[in-house]
């Protein structure tokens, strides 16, 4: 697309952060509005000396200043949402209102000024889903509602629903995407994200916690494969109204990914560690669930994408594959910062 105006809430963290850096080296006009809660400054520091880049520290929440930005972009990218299982356990009251009333206020600005509106959802969506791979009209079922791990699962229905009204009632012109496990260099282990958790834990010489018994398997995808079918979706005027897989196929084991982890780490340690760094050897521990979130916390034992429909839409397919994810991590995201 030729040169637009776009803005990302929530551009300061991690995926949003290697969204602003594409979307600037393709030539667009790029603000980014965040608040800083969860997002780090560090994140787009490098960006801030382009003249075709703006940052606002604010909330979604403040309709002013959402106004006046929505009203000066033609595309806005919705990042902005509570993140990570850790959080949304610990802070169910803020994960529901950030999700719901942040996606509402970003609708209602969006439709004044007609910006196309790509919002970020999630494969929590799927809940226990049984079918797998998970395909973008499969049924839903989730846990009770005492147990707040569900509670971010059902704030982004809501978030989906909410945008696919405004799409067929108010013409707003809007695409979901669902992200499945994005990693890439940035990424903080702070929010329960397993894969930064075990490299920081690898390269560090402490032990990999599992939780769980680790046979649960998920799919990882490299940010830069999600934020190149992130800019395709928004390229294109045939995918509005509609729901797409964004993920990797590339299966594994949690128990496996502490595996590859270590012996990942390994191999850049023996190129690149610096002397700060611990050389001992790390080990994999199993701690239970109940220990590591809640008593009666509930996990999915797979997570597998169906990406048919957005390989038909766009001809978007990972390149990146897993171990080269991980040593990118390594390497960028967290040798660069001792």
């Amino acid at each position: 697309m030729n040169a637009q105006r776009i803005l990302i809430t929530g551009g300061a963290g991690f995926i949003g952060s290697h969204l602003a850096e594409a979307l600037l080296e393709r030539g667009h006009i790029v603000t980014i509005i965040d608040n800083l809660s969860t997002g780090k400054f560090e994140n787009i520091a490098p960006l801030c000396q382009n003249p075709r880049f703006r940052f606002a520290i604010d909330s979604i929440l403040n309709e002013i200043v959402l106004d006046r930005l929505a009203s000066e972009c033609d595309v806005i990218f919705h990042l902005a949402a509570a993140v990570g299982v850790k959080l949304i356990v610990d802070q169910p009251v803020q994960t529901i209102e950030t999700n719901v009333n942040g996606t509402m206020a970003v609708l209602r600005a969006a439709v004044r000024y007609r910006a196309k509106v790509l919002i970020a959802s999630t494969s929590e969506v799927y809940g226990k889903g049984n079918r797998v791979p998970f395909s973008e009209d499969d049924d839903v079922v989730l846990g009770p509602t005492v147990r707040s791990r569900w509670s971010y699962a059902a704030s982004k229905m809501i978030d989906e629903f909410l945008a696919l009204a405004y799409f067929r009632e108010k013409g707003l012109p809007v695409v979901i995407f669902r992200l499945f496990n994005t990693i890439g260099p940035r990424q903080s282990g702070r929010y329960g994200m397993v894969v930064p958790r075990f490299i920081q834990q690898a390269l560090e010489g402490k032990p990999l916690t599992v939780y769980g018994d680790g046979n649960q398997s998920r799919c990882f995808l490299h940010v830069k494969d999600a934020v190149r079918a992130m800019i395709a979706l928004a390229e294109s005027d045939s995918v509005l109204g509609n729901v797409y897989n964004i993920g990797s196929q590339e299966e594994i084991s949690i128990r496996d990914l502490a595996d590859l982890v270590l012996r990942t780490v390994k191999g850049v340690k023996l190129r690149k560690i610096p002397q700060s760094l611990k050389e001992e050897h790390a080990e994999v521990v199993y701690i239970p669930y109940d220990q590591a979130y809640a008593s009666g916390f509930e996990d999915m034992s797979r997570r597998l994408p169906d990406i048919t429909k957005i390989q038909k839409a766009i001809g978007w397919s990972p390149e990146i594959h897993l171990q080269e994810a991980i040593e990118d991590i390594v390497v960028n995201g967290f040798l660069t910062q001792k």
